[in-house]
């Protein structure tokens, strides 16, 4: 279902269901991914179907068989190259940051930041990488200071050398 519907809807169309009401709420709201607002549509008409009917084990099956079409959609439109933001506080920033460049060929931003709690000025290194170069890139960090202080978050993309080009 998810493979067939993401086929439909990158070719611009419509299997003139839920993923209509989704383009509309689209259309206010780009921000929005369709998957997740085509499964938000199709929760809501099981819940009902629920109420109304009474069949707890077929309102059971189709949410799991909604949930994983919504994600096989995010999966066709997104990919499967999810980027990671990754976000370093050491006093030991200069040789993490030559690391990094030398055995995960990644550039790497140095922003300048204050720690409110200590009113240290200090330096952040930013840098953004594949999910398995931010856990290589973790691991040069805490083998250089095993105190830093890591942060891993997912970015939504990326564009640019090195990622996607739009």
């Amino acid at each position: 279902m998810g493979l067939g519907t993401s086929i439909v809807l990158k070719a611009n169309g419509s299997t003139g269901g839920t993923d209509m009401l989704a383009y509309i709420i689209r259309e206010y709201k780009p921000t929005y991914r369709t998957g997740n607002l085509i499964v938000m549509i199709d929760i809501v008409i099981i819940i009902l179907n629920v109420i109304f009917f009474k069949k707890i084990e077929v309102g059971l099956y189709s949410s799991i068989t909604i949930y994983l079409m919504g994600k096989v959609i995010d999966v066709i439109f997104e990919g499967v190259n999810f980027t990671k933001m990754i976000y370093i506080v050491s006093d030991k920033y200069l040789d993490i940051a030559d690391k990094i460049g030398e055995h995960v060929g990644r550039g790497v931003t140095g922003i300048y930041a204050k720690g409110m709690y200590t009113n240290d000025e200090k330096v952040m290194l930013w840098c953004v990488a594949s999910r398995n170069e931010a856990m290589r890139i973790k691991g040069i960090s805490k083998k250089i200071d095993p105190a830093s202080f890591v942060v891993i978050s997912n970015a939504r993309e990326a564009f640019g050398f090195g990622f996607k080009k739009e």
